[in-house]
Parts: structure tokens; C-alpha cells; sequence
């Protein structure tokens, strides 16, 4: 075997140099993010679902970052996350110092809504989920729908926030694909505000909130006979949790395997409610560290006992997983996005 000028094969050589590879890379990421600002931009106002997860990963995931930089929390609320979405798509710098966290709906948002899109949401670059999520509706014990079967032959008023929110979208596709007697009063801010329109009974309740988000805002709702009560599992898959609870599934009341696939869709959604996004085109070295930062702040033993404290749940999706999730998303056949957005579209 031909040696070099140090004795040292070739081969040996190939072998030294991949090895230092990613420590190489490594150190040129500690490098860039050492005595840096990482931004972390929250796509809600403060108090709710979304402004939860973001702080939470604020506080724990600099430590998880090569080079430690000092990360920041910064809200952006506005149209379900759209705003923050924006943004992040076309203001925010691309060298891996800011990143978000924006509602499912924001990234659903550009297949659904007419007109020009404002953003590319394959194009985003996605660092992972920090929790699978089912939707629920929550009602007070007093509305006057008791079961979800009531609701389709008695009227429940609903709070929703801004277009293209979950909060918004899933009512509208109860209403107008499942054939649900809702009426939508939507404009509220986020979850939280509209959790405080529930208590003091200004609506019956909502649809689309997050079950992580509806148990610290919702007293007692984990329990039976309570002033607050799960009417209904809004997703295609059960929890056991909320099956126990005598909440029924949503998807079991549709009967025609067409509008199942439809209905798959919508809820895939529910894989992407706390995610986590960067903009497009950061560099591959720092995406990478990024990711695995994300993974590890949510194994962090210190950041799980705070969210225990909080009642926040967590189950994470990796960021390349997420990518390639709402790629085939976004490949859904034309014929079953048109119904997807009859079906949630304010005027059915």
C-alpha cells in the first residue's frame, strides 16, 4: 500500500479525516454561536398554548446549542400565527440565530387559503415537534349540547381566534364537513382569552384547542362532573386519556371512506402543533446542531420537570421527519384539497 510522506497509509489517512469531520463542523458551529443572541420568535400573545411551549424551549435549549448562546423569547401574535409564519419566512435572518414556533394552522394555511401564498411552508426549516397533539372541544357542563351527538340538531356557540387558527379552522370543519350545528364568534386573541370568554359564558366553549393546552386552562376538565367537560376527540386517531374520560372520537362518526381521506388529511395537522421552524436555506451545519439541540432540550430531565410542573405534555418529532410530513402534505391530490377548503371555509 502506498504510504505518505509520514508513514501513514492512505487509507489511514481517509480514516483520521472522516473521524475529524464532525468535530471540525462542530467547532465551527460553537464557534459561530459563541457570545450570540438566539431569538426565538412565538407565534401567539403571551399566556396561551403556543407562548407556553415557546418560553419552555427558550429557557433550556441554549445549553443544548454549541457555543451556549444566550436564546430569548420574543412574542409576535397575530392572524393564528400567520404573522409570526411570515415573518420568519421572509424577515428573519438565515444564519441560524432566530427561530419560532407557530400553530399547525399557519402552516396549513398556504394549501387552504385562496389568492397568492405568502410563504412556502416545505421551504421552512423545520427543527421538530415538541408534542403529538389531539384537539378537543371544550364546553361548559351547563351548554346545551350534553353529547357530541347533540350538536348536530342543537345549536353550540363557539369561541374562535384569528382566520386560518386552529381555533377557527377545526369549528368550521365540524360545521361544514360533519354538519355540526356551530356558530363561530371568532376575533379573540389566542386560547387563553378565549378560555376566560368561556368562564364567564360569553360562548359554550371551543373546538380545535390543544388537550394539552385545555387541561391548565380548563379546571377540572380532567375529571368528570366538573364545570368543564370534553365533548369530543377532533382527530382520526383516539387518546386513551380522553376515550377514558367518555370523550368520543370525531372521525367515528363518518361513514364514507372518501371523506375519511379527507378528514386524515386535515388532522395529519395534529403531528404539527408545536412545531418548531426556522427559515429557509440555514446553513446545514447549523440546522443540524439546531435539531439536535431540539431533541435534546426535550430529553432534558431539568426542562421535563418544569413542564410536569406546567401540565405541559411532551412526545417530540424529529425535524427531519417533520420536513418530509409536511412535504407529503403539501402533495395531497388536488380534489381532496378543494374539499378541504369548502370544508373550512367561513362562509359554508
Amino acid at each position: 500500500m502506498r504510504q505518505n510522506v509520514l508513514g501513514i497509509s492512505a487509507a489511514a489517512v481517509a480514516a483520521m479525516t472522516a473521524s475529524a469531520a464532525p468535530t471540525l463542523a462542530q467547532d465551527a458551529v460553537a464557534q459561530f454561536y459563541r457570545d450570540k443572541t438566539v431569538t426565538v420568535i412565538i407565534g401567539s400573545s403571551p399566556g396561551g398554548g403556543v407562548d407556553s411551549y415557546g418560553r419552555l424551549i427558550a429557557r433550556h435549549i441554549g445549553k443544548h446549542i454549541p457555543g451556549n448562546p444566550k436564546v430569548v423569547p420574543s412574542n409576535l401574535p397575530g392572524a393564528g400565527s400567520l404573522v409570526a409564519a411570515a415573518h420568519i419566512y421572509t424577515a428573519a435572518v438565515r444564519d441560524g440565530t432566530q427561530f419560532g414556533n407557530v400553530l399547525a394552522g399557519a402552516i396549513l394555511d398556504p394549501l387552504l387559503a385562496g389568492g397568492s401564498r405568502k410563504f412556502e411552508p416545505t421551504r421552512f426549516s423545520f427543527l421538530g415537534n415538541a408534542n403529538l397533539e389531539t384537539q378537543v372541544c371544550i364546553v361548559r357542563a351547563d351548554a346545551p349540547v350534553k353529547t357530541f351527538a347533540d350538536i348536530f340538531k342543537t345549536e353550540l356557540v363557539v369561541g374562535g381566534s384569528g382566520p386560518g387558527s386552529a381555533l377557527t379552522l377545526y369549528p368550521l370543519f365540524l360545521k361544514n364537513f360533519y354538519g355540526a350545528k356551530i356558530k363561530l364568534v371568532a376575533g379573540y386573541p389566542g386560547s387563553r382569552e378565549i378560555s376566560l370568554a368561556v368562564q364567564k359564558g360569553e360562548v359554550h366553549g371551543t373546538c380545535g384547542l390543544n388537550w394539552s393546552s385545555a387541561k391548565p386552562q380548563y379546571p377540572g376538565v380532567e375529571t368528570s362532573g366538573g364545570e368543564f367537560k370534553v365533548l369530543v376527540q377532533d382527530d382520526v386517531i383516539a387518546n386513551p386519556v380522553l376515550t377514558k374520560l367518555g370523550a368520543p372520537l370525531a372521525a367515528d362518526f363518518i361513514k364514507n371512506p372518501e371523506d375519511r381521506k379527507v378528514a386524515e388529511v386535515f388532522y395529519a395537522q395534529s403531528m404539527i402543533n408545536r412545531v418548531f421552524i426556522a427559515p429557509p436555506e440555514v446553513p446545514a451545519d447549523r440546522l443540524s446542531a439546531l435539531r439536535k439541540a431540539f431533541m435534546a432540550t426535550i430529553a432534558d430531565k431539568e426542562m421535563q420537570a418544569e413542564a410536569s410542573r406546567a401540565q405541559l405534555d411532551l412526545d417530540a418529532t424529529p425535524g427531519d421527519e417533520i420536513q418530509a410530513l409536511v412535504a407529503r402534505i403539501y402533495a395531497t391530490p388536488p380534489a381532496i384539497v378543494e374539499r378541504m377548503k369548502k370544508a373550512t371555509a367561513s362562509g359554508g
